[in-house]
């Protein structure tokens, strides 16, 4: 097997998310950072792998703008972020922290 190469590719979560339950719980993971940046980034990570042009056809944005929005620069308004993950078929909670007194 001397010479012989294996080609490789750089790993991308996003051909991985491939059900709601999925994207729900990445999502809900960056959340946990409390990071806004991590939290972008996986939401740009969830709408690339259901197609970044049927996530702006969905969510009624621009495909230029949704990119800008979540792009390592981006800053999307609650707005946006809400019109993306209304469009991932997901929807935004608020819960209860888990603290020691509510245990």
């Amino acid at each position: 097997m001397a010479g012989s190469e294996t080609s490789t590719r750089p790993f991308d979560v996003a051909m991985y998310l491939r059900t709601p339950e999925d994207a729900a719980a990445y999502l809900s993971a960056a959340l946990e950072e409390n990071d806004p940046a991590v939290f972008r980034r996986a939401l740009g990570d969830v709408a690339r792998g259901r197609s970044m042009a049927a996530v702006a056809d969905a969510s009624g944005l621009g495909r230029e703008s949704l990119y800008k929005a979540l792009s390592r620069s981006g800053n999307p308004s609650l707005d946006t972020v809400q019109r993306v993950v209304s469009a991932l078929g997901l929807t935004l909670a608020v819960v209860p922290a888990a603290s020691a007194d509510n245990r």
